[in-house]
């Protein structure tokens, strides 16, 4: 929501950095702004600061003491990361922020999380023992449990730490009666201090005032954590309603039943969720068109007590007549499927496409799961009042429902509408006696109301800490404290204009090329780490500017003036754009569906048209060319290409990296086979056009015999057109003015086939995916469309097919196999097909969770990315490959994909069609 240029970034290494970091901001008088993986909501992680970014460094698990349950970490650490390292030992941290994947825990401690599980396991206060930090003057604190005399002895202490040990001993004894009287009733609060630690009944642990403060006191350095067990087993149901109020007058008689979590959903997020590459495959428990659905989960010891417990919802279920239909998850996938979706809910909101969004200022109010349905009844009359609706999701079970009006805040109306509803729900809040902040912190959208919900003594006592820690106001200023406008510094406001670039790709869907780039929205999905595509760059670099969010902020900044114009053509941005790897994994992954590839392709194409085009881009773009007239004499050029002075030359004259082995050209090409073939007299099926791509006809012609003989055992007659290239090379370096040109020769080959029914089946993903996603941008034609629709991998064919009737002769198998799929196949198709091809023929298949394997087409051969590719095919595709047994079968569709795995890995790996021709019972 909110955007102010930093002053600076600094990356620290260690304690040492970030001692030196605040001793420079001192001696200039410069905020410093403490922060994580940027992923809070309300504005907390933009400042005018020095930023001090833990997330690339500053990120280890430090020691576990398991027969403790505790955890010494930095602040860096992301959460997923944590729970991963602890798992083998039954362990894992309580709170469970839906940004998991990428949120820090130093950001957790900063904001105060919970999370779906707080009904459990509370908020992260609960579970922070002892931080270590710097403070304001660069002193270090270790703050943790003191017993009354050694609080005693502390405030007797000389420097800042005494110091502040003596204010907070005065904050207690003035103000102890107020924050008695004035704290919101309802224990999920984060909004303000912790200034009720100060008053609670147990030994004071400053520690646990630090937490939730919005990196406002100090810069945390090392955190001691609490660890919970976790539970053995866990069952979901999921209830289908017709009307959200329904579903949350039911949650007070589901939380009698004993839940692990209650979590609400809504239409708007599921309709979203629906047209999301990603999360559409995960949808298949819901039934019928919901207007919200609740996730109860259970958890215990056994599956006989997990088993009752969902027994015991659906006595209560029956008892209550809420709820239309329900749905019972047991399998752990599928259970881990359903959180996901879940998780999804905030990025699939911000995608929305538009420029109305649903903003988040007033999304983090709790009140006593008692009062929620009344509480948001009232809620949407203020939205209808002000001629808005909302979003709806969240923690019913601890009264947590994050609720998100839907404004335009480039438009004068909708920036009355944010300060309107922000005061009304202030006042909503405090007649419920909640809390405007339970999780996500106060930041710049909810500092301004603080006031309001604690009164002028309580908001004095807050200055008063303030300064105690910070004396000078240079920790993460206006936040809490002296805050400015809730409309002040948007990222998007009255003042926001873009320019828009003549593209050649069609981007009418998003509403423009700035339009595509406003679809990203912070939200940092790209920065995760353990699992997926999405972003490879950044897995491979943990550099914000390598992901694809820091891509899209790069080209706002060009297209909005934030940059001056020529920026957009510049080498910068080039620089910024570069490593993108052109995957595809956030057009599937990202709930925004920002599709950084097309954006790049189309950047690639402006800046070579201002820059000129390099040869390498020349020689890569038109591969086949290259490989047909090399196909004349594959033998010599096939010699030639392996001798080392060749090598150094093409190193030094096309910087194609010496290191990486060149594929090797056929002896035949495929199209010499084909045209010598002769096929069986009869056809049965009919025709399928074989849409042979450039590799599988001058490199791995195999493959493609392999695809005829299967197609003709299942009673298919293959043909093959008059094709060029499909246009995929060119586009990937930005020479979309002649992958047009192939894209219409080749949508006119394919059409009359497409128009009568007859399916279009590739090999090479990449290849046939150019037909169903870039084509289609490129001409935007109905013969582009017809020809989409039409185009199948050669795998998603047969199965698509078994479901009609195909039956194919296959021989006793029970071999394994190892499964990595291709980007584009993830991203555009999944690898479902592909696994049920392999277990139709008798495979126990199994997958590898590589994300990017690091070829990327030309990508791993160009010498300034060698380095970049192989790491990423290191970080979990080579391992996996060579812990397979020698007799497990490594299957890949992908020529890059198997160009990696036999250079890191040594095996050689498959295409599915070889692996099934010989499968087929001879």
């Amino acid at each position: 929501m909110y955007q102010v240029e930093p002053v600076g970034v600094v990356i620290p290494r260690d304690g040492d950095d970030v001692q030196a970091a605040l001793e420079v901001a001192r001696r200039h008088r410069v905020a410093v702004l403490p922060r994580g993986g940027g992923t809070s909501l309300t504005g907390q992680t933009v400042n005018h600061a020095l930023v001090l970014d833990f997330s690339r460094h500053m990120d280890q698990m430090l020691e576990v003491n398991a027969e403790e349950l505790w955890a010494r970490v930095q602040p860096g650490l992301v959460q997923d990361n944590l729970n991963d390292q602890v798992r083998s030992l039954g362990l894992q941290f309580g709170p469970d922020t839906s940004t998991s994947n990428r949120a820090t825990l130093g950001g957790m401690l900063g904001n105060n999380s919970g999370g779906s599980h707080s009904i459990a396991y509370g908020l992260t206060v609960e579970h922070v023992i002892e931080l270590t930090t710097r403070l304001a003057d660069g002193s270090r604190a270790v703050f943790g449990e003191v017993t009354p005399e050694a609080f005693a002895a502390k405030c007797r202490a000389p420097g800042l730490e005494g110091e502040i040990y003596r204010e907070v001993a005065r904050i207690r004894d003035t103000y102890g009666d107020e924050i008695r009287a004035r704290y919101p009733a309802h224990w999920r609060r984060v909004s303000g201090y912790n200034l009720d630690e100060l008053v609670k009944d147990r030994p004071l642990n400053m520690a646990r005032v630090v937490v939730g403060s919005e990196g406002t006191l100090v810069t945390v350095l090392e955190a001691r954590v609490r660890l919970v067990r976790r539970p053995r087993k866990t069952a979901l149901e999921v209830i289908h309603y017709h009307d959200i109020q329904e579903a949350l007058e039911s949650s007070q008689p589901i939380l009698e039943t004993g839940p692990y979590a209650v979590e609400l959903t809504d239409k708007m997020i599921l309709d979203l969720a629906r047209n999301n590459i990603e999360q559409s495959q995960r949808m298949g428990f819901v039934q019928g068109d919901p207007a919200a659905i609740m996730i109860v989960e259970y958890a215990g010891e056994t599956d006989a007590e997990v088993r009752a417990k969902i027994e015991a919802l659906d006595a209560c279920r029956q008892r209550g007549r809420f709820g239309y239909a329900a749905h019972v998850a047991r399998d752990t996938a599928e259970q881990q499927s359903i959180w996901k979706l879940r998780k999804a809910g905030l990025g699939l909101l911000l995608g929305m496409k538009g420029d109305k969004k649903p903003i988040a200022f007033v999304e983090d109010t709790a009140v006593e799961p008692r009062h929620l349905a009344e509480f948001v009844s009232s809620f949407r009359e203020i939205f209808a009042k002000h001629d808005t609706v909302g979003a709806y999701y969240g923690h019913c079970s601890v009264g947590c429902l994050h609720i998100r009006p839907v404004i335009d805040l480039k438009t004068p109306r909708g920036l009355e509408q944010v300060r309107a509803i922000a005061d009304e729900i202030t006042d909503l809040v405090v007649r419920f006696r909640g809390t405007l902040s339970s999780e996500h912190g106060d930041g710049r959208a909810r500092s301004p109301y603080l006031e309001k919900l604690f009164g002028p003594r309580l908001m004095q006592a807050f200055r008063e800490l303030k300064h105690a820690f910070d004396p000078d106001n240079r920790m993460n200023p206006g936040n809490l404290v002296a805050p400015v406008g809730i409309t002040d510094h948007l990222r998007y406001g009255t003042q926001y204009t873009t320019w828009e670039p003549s593209t050649l790709l069609d981007f009418s869907e998003q509403g423009g090329f700035a339009a595509a780039i406003e679809m990203c929205n912070g939200v940092g999905a790209c920065r995760k780490t353990l699992e997926g595509t999405m972003c490879p760059s950044y897995m491979a670099t943990k550099d914000e500017e390598h992901s694809t969010r820091g891509r899209a902020n790069a080209l706002r900044a060009a297209l909005s003036g934030r940059l001056p114009k020529a920026e957009f053509t510049g080498r910068r941005l080039y620089e910024v754009m570069d490593l993108c790897l052109e995957c595809k994994g956030c057009k599937a992954e990202c709930p925004a569906n920002v599709d950084m590839a097309k954006l790049k392709y189309e950047f690639l194409h402006h800046y070579y048209e201002a820059n000129g085009l390099p040869l390498r881009n020349r020689l890569f773009g038109q591969i086949a060319k290259v490989n047909r007239l090399g196909s004349r004499l594959p033998a010599l050029v096939n010699r030639l290409s392996g001798l080392a002075p060749s090598r150094w030359a093409l190193e030094k004259i096309a910087g194609i990296d010496r290191r990486r082995p060149l594929p090797s050209l056929a002896a035949e090409t495929f199209d010499d086979w084909f045209r010598r073939h002769t096929p069986p007299a009869a056809a049965p099926r009919g025709e399928v056009v074989l849409f042979n791509d450039t590799f599988v006809t001058y490199n791995v012609p195999e493959i493609a015999r392999a695809a005829v003989e299967v197609l003709e055992s299942a009673g298919y007659r293959a043909v093959l057109v008059d094709r060029k290239c499909c246009g995929r090379p060119l586009i990937s370096k930005g020479m979309l003015t002649q992958a047009r040109e192939h894209a219409a020769w080749n949508v006119a080959q394919l059409a009359p086939y497409a128009r009568r029914g007859v399916a279009i089946v590739g090999l090479e993903p990449s290849c046939l995916l150019t037909l169903r996603d870039e084509t289609v941008d490129l001409l935007r034609t109905d013969d582009a469309r017809a020809v989409a629709r039409q185009s199948l991998l050669f795998e998603e064919f047969l199965v698509r097919e078994r479901g009609r009737g195909l039956a194919l002769k296959f021989g006793p198998n029970g071999r394994k196999a190892l499964l990595h799929g291709h980007c584009h196949q993830k991203a555009l198709v999944g690898t479902a097909p592909t696994v049920a091809a392999l277990r139709w023929a008798g495979f126990e298949v199994s997958e590898v969770d590589s994300g990017c394997c690091g070829m990327a087409g030309s990508f791993g051969f160009e010498r300034e990315h060698y380095d970049v590719s192989v790491a990423l095919g290191n970080r979990r595709l080579a391992p996996a490959v060579k812990a397979a047994p020698a007799e497990t079968e490594i299957v890949a569709p992908g020529i890059s994909c198997r160009q990696q795995i036999q250079h890191l890995a040594g095996r050689r790996a498959k295409h599915p069609a070889e692996v099934l021709r010989e499968a087929l019972s001879r």
